[in-house]
Parts: structure tokens; C-alpha cells; sequence
């Protein structure tokens, strides 16, 4: 007996639906589950054919069906098949649109300095809310586990976890599956405390290790490094009040580290469009005390936007800043709508 598309589309409910509620499936919950149009005694005659070919099994009389452990090993040997294809084609696609962005950046970013004579910072895009998409465990060794967390975006982490003892492939499989389908579309917030302990309940006895993965989870969701790109640092030589060496040495060093005016630039209306201006003690920042940082928002799609800074000056022409910042933005979501 084949176990062709529409058979494969019914195992495939069946298993999805067994696994949110815990209970046999019958075949009207089936003909409501899928869309293949099918009635209710057709459905019938294909799960007692899945039964038969072993990937599905009746616990009672009358009641309906709940996967097998070859039902279940189909699934997921299918599910990471489709999932490391899935993930093979996203590295290209992602390699590829990163390398045209950074490209994109670094030439605003040079604009930026040459039209006002001004330094200029911009960060690469920033997500404002992560969910997960995808994660997969996979054995490095004896004593650890790569997770890889794939989260709305398309952002990648990778992250090491230690295990006491070397998993099977089969147990690997069924976290893995377990997993997925309790933390898909999830964000942090809605990882709640029923959530993981319902996770340590079904664990099959690790539940440890589930508290380690939920860390590093945790941990994926809250960090992000932004990327940010400078230009013109020199053009701060050209004004005599920050050509003071020390000052001078002061501000070169936190256009050149980076994180300091990246923090500045999105600790105040961070995912805001509007423009901010910061002159001289109005700035956190003790590197910018004798100058002027004038930010903007740029936004690619809904929840993804980056920020550009203007550092210079208190004499600044403010007038020429904000227009340059202005042209820009407007540019950039000219570049990013023809991309989709």
C-alpha cells in the first residue's frame, strides 16, 4: 500500500492535532482539520489504510487515533528534512541581503559626512519584538548540544549547552518536536511559567536540560548586538573647539568603539520615526558633552528599524542636519520597498 500526498496530508493532522490536545483524533475533527475536501467515510477508509500500514493505532473501541512511533518517526525525519532545507535556503537568501545591506549602510553613512562635514554613525536594523520560528537541537559531542534558534527576521543564534551524557538520535528527535511545537510564534513574554512547566512535564526525564534550553532561549531573546557603521570621524579636526587632543582623543575613541553612541542613539524613542537632537550636557554621553548628536529612525518593514546619528559641533547647521536626515530616510525607504 502507497502512502501517497493525501494519506501523508491526514498522518500529518492527525499528529499536529494529538499533539495540542493529547486526545485520539477521529475523522469529522480530520474533514474540519485539513482542506482536502474530503468527507468524513472517506477519511475513514484512509486512516484505517494508516492504520494498517502501521503509522497509526486505535487505543479503544470507537475511540480515534493517535500516532504511532513509526507515525511519529516519518513526521519528524520529514519535518527536518523540510526544516534543514528551509534553513540551507535561508543562509543564501540572508547572506546575500546582508552583504547588499551592510553595502547600502556604509555608502549612507559616507554620504552622511561628505554633504555636512559632520561625523556620521548608522546601525544596521534592530528587531523590536522577536518571536521563534525554528530551533533545533543537534549533538556536538559527548558533553554538548548546539541550539540554533531561528527567530521572526530571520535572525540565527547559536548557542552551546552542556549535557551530562550523550543523547540518542531518537531523543534528540523528540525534543526537537517537542519544542517546536510548544515554543513556535512565541515571544519572551508569552514563555510563561505554565509554558515551561508543562515543557519539563512531557520531557521524558530532562527536564534539566529543557531548563538549560529555555536559558540559552531566554538569553537569544533579550541580547542582539546592532552593527553599526562610521564615517567622517576625522571631520571633527575642522572645528577648533573639539580640536582640543583630549576632547579630540575622547570622541575618536567612542566613534571608533561604538557601542557607547549606539546606546545613545536608541535610548530614547527607540523604534520612533522622529528626529532627536542632543546639545552638549543634554547628552548621557561624556564623549559628546562639547558636541551636538542629532538621530533619526529608519524602518525596512513593520518592527524592523535602525538609527542614524550625526555627531558635530554645537554650532552645527541644524538647518542642513535635519534635511540631510530627512532626504535620507526617505531614500532608504525607497531602497527597502523595492527590495520586497
Amino acid at each position: 500500500m502507497e502512502l501517497d500526498e493525501r494519506k501523508m496530508t491526514i498522518l500529518r493532522a492527525i499528529i499536529q492535532n494529538y499533539l495540542e490536545t493529547g486526545e485520539p483524533v477521529g475523522s469529522r475533527t480530520i474533514s474540519k482539520y485539513t482542506d482536502l475536501n474530503l468527507s468524513s467515510a472517506t477519511i475513514r477508509n484512509e486512516m484505517s489504510d494508516l492504520e494498517e500500514m502501521g503509522y497509526i493505532v486505535q487505543p479503544h473501541t470507537s475511540a480515534g487515533r493517535i500516532p504511532s512511533d513509526k507515525g511519529y518517526r516519518l513526521y519528524v525525519d520529514m519535518l527536518m528534512q523540510d526544516k534543514q532545507m528551509e534553513m540551507d535556503n535561508l543562509k543564501l537568501e540572508l547572506n546575500a541581503k546582508s552583504e547588499k545591506l551592510d553595502n547600502i549602510l556604509k555608502k549612507a553613512a559616507k554620504v552622511i559626512a561628505v554633504n555636512t562635514n559632520y561625523a556620521s554613525m548608522i546601525t544596521a536594523p534592530r528587531y523590536r519584538k522577536h518571536r521563534i520560528k525554528f530551533l533545533q537541537l543537534t549533538q556536538v559531542d559527548t558533553e554538548s548540544l548546539l541550539a540554533v534558534i531561528i527567530l521572526e527576521g530571520n535572525i540565527v543564534k547559536n548557542n552551546l549547552i552542556h549535557v551530562n551524557e550523550e543523547l540518542t538520535q531518537e531523543t534528540l528527535l523528540k525534543l526537537n518536536l517537542m519544542l517546536n511545537t510548544f515554543l513556535q510564534g512565541l515571544d519572551l513574554q508569552e514563555i510563561n511559567a505554565s509554558v515551561m512547566q508543562k515543557m519539563r512535564n512531557e520531557s521524558g526525564g530532562y527536564s534539566a536540560l529543557i531548563s538549560d534550553i529555555l536559558d540559552v532561549i531566554a538569553t537569544s531573546l533579550e541580547s542582539e548586538e546592532v552593527e553599526a557603521y562610521t564615517s567622517g570621524s576625522t571631520n571633527i579636526f575642522k572645528y577648533p573647539e573639539l580640536n582640543d587632543s583630549a576632547k579630540a582623543s575622547t570622541l575618536l575613541s567612542a566613534l571608533e568603539e561604538k557601542k557607547q553612541l549606539t546606546e545613545l542613539m536608541y535610548q530614547e524613542g527607540d523604534s520612533e520615526r522622529g528626529i532627536q537632537v542632543y546639545i552638549g550636557d543634554e547628552s548621557p554621553l561624556e564623549a559628546t558633552k562639547d558636541c551636538s548628536v542629532v538621530t533619526a529612525t529608519y524602518h525596512i518593514e513593520e518592527g524592523v528599524y535602525g538609527k542614524i546619528g550625526i555627531i558635530g559641533p554645537r554650532r552645527m547647521d541644524y538647518e542642513k542636519v535635519v534635511g540631510t536626515l530627512k532626504n535620507l530616510m526617505s531614500e532608504l525607504d525607497q531602497i527597502f520597498k523595492k527590495d520586497k
